[in-house]
């Protein structure tokens, strides 16, 4: 039971926050309810919850605002949840700050996964000086990748590479923030740097990298690192 994850749903649709509600329960998920812009940042304030699913289409206001208000002053992960697909708004909110984008309609179960995910996710952030996923650790101080074992030689672009995915692990991660977080302010537009990384680190850790199991690709938005269990050791 996860009697202290407190969650707050921002939807103004009653069946879809009615059948969030009762399915987050049956994990042993507390909940709050908004339906409207104004009453989630009211929420949010008063209550802290551990995390958020918001949809965008709000009677008062679009949902972005509320990422936006909330990343002013917390890392609380927020999942939107919305029946806007275009490529153009789903950037728009991860670019703000929104952890996962998932479409309507969606299955509950899918989402639920994501929610655990980036609750795992969030539960790792505290500084780890070691990162385990199935068959890969990486050791940050002594810089080196194990792969069952043994140890990988990845050049310093690919180690800087392989631990920002690992510690965003579940997270839908834009070409432009990987750019920028790897290779630094001024390179979120050499998208061939990162392809070309991308499939080299794949090479060193996938079994196929053409059906890659751990660094996945989000169709023309960026890639996500799937684990669905980081273990860390301080």
């Amino acid at each position: 039971m996860n009697t202290n994850e407190l969650i707050l749903i921002v939807e103004d649709d009653e069946a879809i926050s009615k059948l969030l509600t009762i399915s987050l329960f049956e994990y042993g998920y507390k909940t709050r309810y908004a339906n409207t812009l104004a009453l989630a940042k009211r929420e949010y304030i008063s209550h802290n919850p551990m995390l958020i699913i918001l949809d965008l289409g709000l009677p008062d206001g679009d949902g972005k605002k509320l990422i936006q208000e909330v990343r002013k002053a917390s890392k609380m992960p927020i999942i939107v949840l919305s029946a806007r697909s275009e490529e153009k708004e789903i950037i728009a909110a991860l670019d703000l700050g929104a952890d996962d984008y998932v479409t309507k309609p969606f299955s509950t179960s899918e989402l639920l996964a994501r929610v655990r995910s980036t609750l795992r996710r969030v539960h790792h952030e505290i500084s780890h000086e070691i990162l385990t996923c199935k068959d890969i650790t990486i050791d940050f101080t002594k810089k080196e990748v194990t792969l069952k074992g043994s140890l990988l030689k990845l050049t310093p672009t690919e180690y800087n590479l392989l631990r920002y995915l690992m510690q965003n692990a579940n997270k839908v991660l834009p070409h432009r923030h990987i750019l920028k977080e790897v290779w630094g302010v001024g390179y979120q537009n050499e998208m061939q740097y990162l392809r070309t990384y991308i499939n080299s680190l794949r090479k060193k850790i996938e079994k196929s990298s053409t059906r890659p199991e751990y660094i996945t690709t989000e169709s023309s938005i960026g890639y996500r690192f799937s684990c669905n269990d980081v273990k860390g050791n301080e």
